[in-house]
């Protein structure tokens, strides 16, 4: 490394009480845990009751190790008094920081406890210094990077802030930008921002191009990334200026947190060293087995969508082990490439969709007739499995065969972290005093411990045959054996020849050892202070009033083609917004709109990365009349410059404190978060100034927001937008899922895809309600629309609406008759079932 940098922290994921000591136990600096009552982006893990946050963070202080909550989900108005009291409860408990999502929330956090450090989490969507910059504005001490960033990006990142930065360098990848998707919502009422994922990811696709089917072979899983693997890349991480490196793992086993902390632990410690990070392939193959969909550095090394997501397999399958021959009666005989024994878990090659994919575990191996004990690595065996494990009938000659599972790793995981677990050595320095009829003194100099001091009950005698040494002092202060101290410096002053028996200075070292073992439980248990008054009331007190400033509700449309723009100007539309992938058509798009009298907002991408400023500088040069801004760097760009903005869905406005943060950011309008359903954002429109308020209320929901790129890993021979040909300039490109619907995907200004999906949705029956609670600003958004009576429908429709001459089941059920895949009532149906599935 070009300059010395610190070790940074290594950071482990923990859903219960196995993993957090597994984790402690194989060389963690910190864990990050959720809890059951909500607010964390993993619900489906078992997570941790509130009443075990004392004794937990008690116990990682105790063992060196801190302990960071994850509160990295939105939260709707009614549940901020109970975010209140938790924050209160976590505070207490003495955490060591809360990784946040929800931009509100910060502000109230801070005021809560400040002294309790709040880390962005990834799902806030941090991709560049200057997202950062109103991060560190906020109040915020650390941030976790996006997973899109490679590490020349991280590196540019690092130059230009001062902030903290933290990494994620194993586990699985999201396909779609952490706090940026909204497929579960979208399809099954299960918000990702609400911890409830549903993996639609990991579901097989079929690609259409120009309205014909694609045949892409093996290739189905098409949104289903290569699990991420950076070890050999922690160098580099470092010296990129990455302060955290974090595995990702809440939902996986205890067994998968020892494995891969250990291994990390032990990359870390190499790269700070100075050594060279070298994994074997057994090495390699031990983390797979504790879990892997195949290894990749994921972004680290830029962009190769081919590597990123091969496309032929979405779950979990371990390790290519080797292939069928042929089957032989009851036994299957193998051409091993791997090592295998007696009680592994295998799984064949098979299409898991189709259910197609068997899986067994080994009963035994055999050469010939000889029944091989242990472990074997190479040449063709044969394998019996358990009784009736498979259907032995449907293997084939050449079918892959992969290691799932090796009990014998596990128990050897397992082991590490079970019982008791020796606390983690920290630093002893002591100073001993020793003269002729003086008591022997010693103080004991451990860091962040009150200094102790320690004297024997008798004075020392003079010597008459071995007089007292520094040597025999370091030799019996040393002996500390897994007490948790380890003495690395000792001086003495020894005045005379004064003699110490060894019991003597063994019962001080034991006394020694219980008192600082003392001191060091105390100081495990620790608190931030918080404000005895509720904050809530005060922040709620704050925000502006309720002040319509009109009685007539108005409707916006969003275009996405400069047809579309040019259609609605012609019928008098006067509030648009354009969202064109090419944002060269953005003059043409201002001017044909301020010739008609309209205004025009223009759109900006959803991300923005390190070296793509322009963008929003050649938006600025369009003299548009505002701009939808859709990312924190956007939103600050345009506040410095005073150009007035539209804060859009993507900056998750779901209460009122984000409404207000973002209006104390200059947006003149806010857009309601896509996560609310009907019931949430009637309660957040009630506490808001309604004033500020925009709602969308038809759409195709933007589902995927990815930096991978399906056109060039499926109809392009290169691997970037450097070399991919930009298919997506010449095709027209649907993504079917399981059920049949085709969604349609896009390619943005930075070449980051959206599937949009098939069925646009529609608010129109709450309208009428958003009305009486005061809403003035609606939004129609166009996607692919392509015929003027399709975009005159549509808008003679809402318009008809707003001015109270039809119902909005009426404008629902026409939208539904004019649509060829049919219209949803989407997250503002009347009644939403939230346990709706894919």
């Amino acid at each position: 490394m070009s300059e010395h940098r610190a070790a940074p922290e290594l950071l482990a994921p923990a859903g219960n009480w196995d993993c957090a000591k597994a984790a402690v136990a194989n060389g963690a600096d910190a864990i990050y845990f959720g809890l059951t009552s909500g607010f964390n982006a993993r619900a489906r893990a078992n997570n941790f009751e509130v009443e075990d946050l004392a004794p937990l963070m008690a116990f990682l202080h105790w063992h060196g190790v801190r302990g960071y909550v994850t509160l990295n989900t939105l939260a709707f108005s009614p549940e901020l008094e109970a975010v209140e009291l938790l924050v209160r409860q976590i505070a207490a408990a003495g955490v060591d920081a809360l990784l946040v999502q929800d931009l509100g929330l910060v502000g109230m956090i801070r005021q809560i406890a400040p002294t309790l450090p709040i880390h962005a989490s990834t799902q806030m969507t941090m991709t560049s210094a200057e997202c950062i910059a109103l991060a560190t504005e906020m109040g915020v001490e650390r941030v976790v990077l996006a997973r899109e960033l490679s590490i020349p990006e991280i590196s540019a990142i690092h130059a230009e802030t001062e902030m903290p930065l933290e990494a994620f360098v194993h586990g699985a990848l999201c396909v779609a930008y952490s706090g940026q998707c909204l497929t579960s919502e979208s399809l099954g009422g299960r918000s990702a921002n609400r911890g409830q994922c549903a993996q639609a990811c990991r579901l097989p696709y079929e690609l259409i191009c120009d309205g014909e089917d694609v045949d892409l072979g093996d290739q189905k899983y098409l949104l289903s990334p290569q699990d991420l693997a950076g070890f050999a890349v922690t160098p580099e991480l470092i010296e990129a200026g990455v302060v955290s490196l974090k595995i990702e793992g809440r939902l996986k086993t205890p067994e998968y947190v020892a494995n891969i902390t250990r291994h990390y632990r032990t990359a870390i410690d190499a790269a700070v060293a100075g050594r060279p990070v070298e994994f074997t392939p057994r090495n390699v193959e031990e983390m797979e087995l504790s879990f892997s969909r195949g290894f990749s550095v994921g972004w680290l090394h830029g962009c190769d969508h081919k590597m990123l997501v091969p496309a032929i397999s979405s779950a979990k399958r371990g390790v290519l082990v080797g292939e069928v021959q042929k089957v032989q009666g009851q036994r299957v005989k193998i051409a091993l490439r791997r090592a295998l024994k007696a009680g592994d878990g295998i799984v064949f090659d098979g299409d898991r969709s189709a259910g197609e994919e068997q899986g067994g575990r080994v009963f035994a191996l055999y050469r010939g007739q000889n029944r091989i004990e242990g472990e074997v690595s190479h040449g063709v065996v044969e394998m019996a499995l358990m009784r009736d494990a498979i259907d032995l009938s449907q293997l084939y000659p050449g079918q892959k065969i992969w290691k799932s599972d090796d009990p014998e790793l596990n128990r050897r995981l397992r082991k590490s972290f079970d019982g008791e677990i020796a606390p983690r050595d920290v630093d002893l320095h002591l100073h001993v005093t020793a003269a002729v009829d003086q008591p022997l003194q010693l103080i004991a100099t451990v860091a962040d411990l009150p200094q102790l001091q320690l004297q024997t009950e008798q004075p020392l005698e003079a010597a008459r045959k071995h007089p007292l040494s520094a040597e025999t002092l370091q030799e019996q202060f040393s002996r500390l054996g897994e007490t948790g101290f380890r003495l690395t410096q000792l001086t003495a002053d020894i005045s005379g020849e004064p003699m110490a028996p060894l019991s003597v200075l063994g019962a001080l070292r034991k006394q020694m050892v219980e008192q600082l073992t003392a001191a060091r439980r105390a100081a495990s248990i620790r608190a931030h202070a918080v404000d005895p008054q509720a904050v809530l009331p005060r922040l709620r007190e704050a925000i502006p009033a309720n002040v319509p400033t009109d009685d007539t509700p108005h409707l916006h449309l969003l275009c996405r083609t400069l047809d579309q723009l040019t259609w609605a100007s012609e019928i008098g539309m006067k509030r648009l917004y354009a969202d064109f992938a090419d944002i060269r058509e953005y003059r043409q798009a201002v001017a044909i709109s301020h010739a008609a009298g309209a205004q025009i907002y223009l759109a900006t991408p959803r991300i923005q990365k390190p070296g793509e400023m322009g963008i929003f500088k050649a938006l600025e040069k369009q003299k548009a009349d505002g701009i939808l801004v859709r990312n924190l760097s956007g939103l600050r760009f345009y506040r410095e410059r005073e150009i007035a903005s539209v804060a859009d869905f993507s900056l998750n406005a779901a209460n009122e404190l984000t409404v207000d943060f973002l209006r104390r950011q200059g947006a003149e309008r806010i857009t309601a978060s896509y996560d609310l359903n009907r019931e949430q954002l009637f309660e957040m429109v009630r506490r808001s100034p309604t004033q500020l308020l925009e709602v969308v209320v038809h759409q195709h929901m933007p589902m995927f927001h990815m930096e991978h790129c399906v056109f060039c890993s499926v109809l392009s021979p290169g691997t970037n937008k450097t070399n991919c040909g930009r298919p997506c300039d010449t095709h027209v490109v649907r993504l079917r899922d399981r059920v049949g619907s085709e969604h349609l995907l896009t390619a943005d200004v930075g070449c980051r895809n959206t599937l949009y999906n098939a069925a646009p949705q529609s608010g129109a029956e709450a309208v009428a309600a958003l009305v009486d609670l005061g809403i003035r600003y609606f939004r129609v958004e166009l996607l692919d629309e392509a015929t003027k009576s399709q975009v005159y429908n549509t808008l003679d429709l809402y318009s008809s609406l707003l001015t109270g001459q039809i119902t909005g089941k009426e404008v629902w059920t026409e939208l539904k008759a004019l649509n060829r895949v049919g219209v949803t009532r989407g997250t503002l149906e009347e009644r939403r079932n939230p346990l709706a599935i894919l």
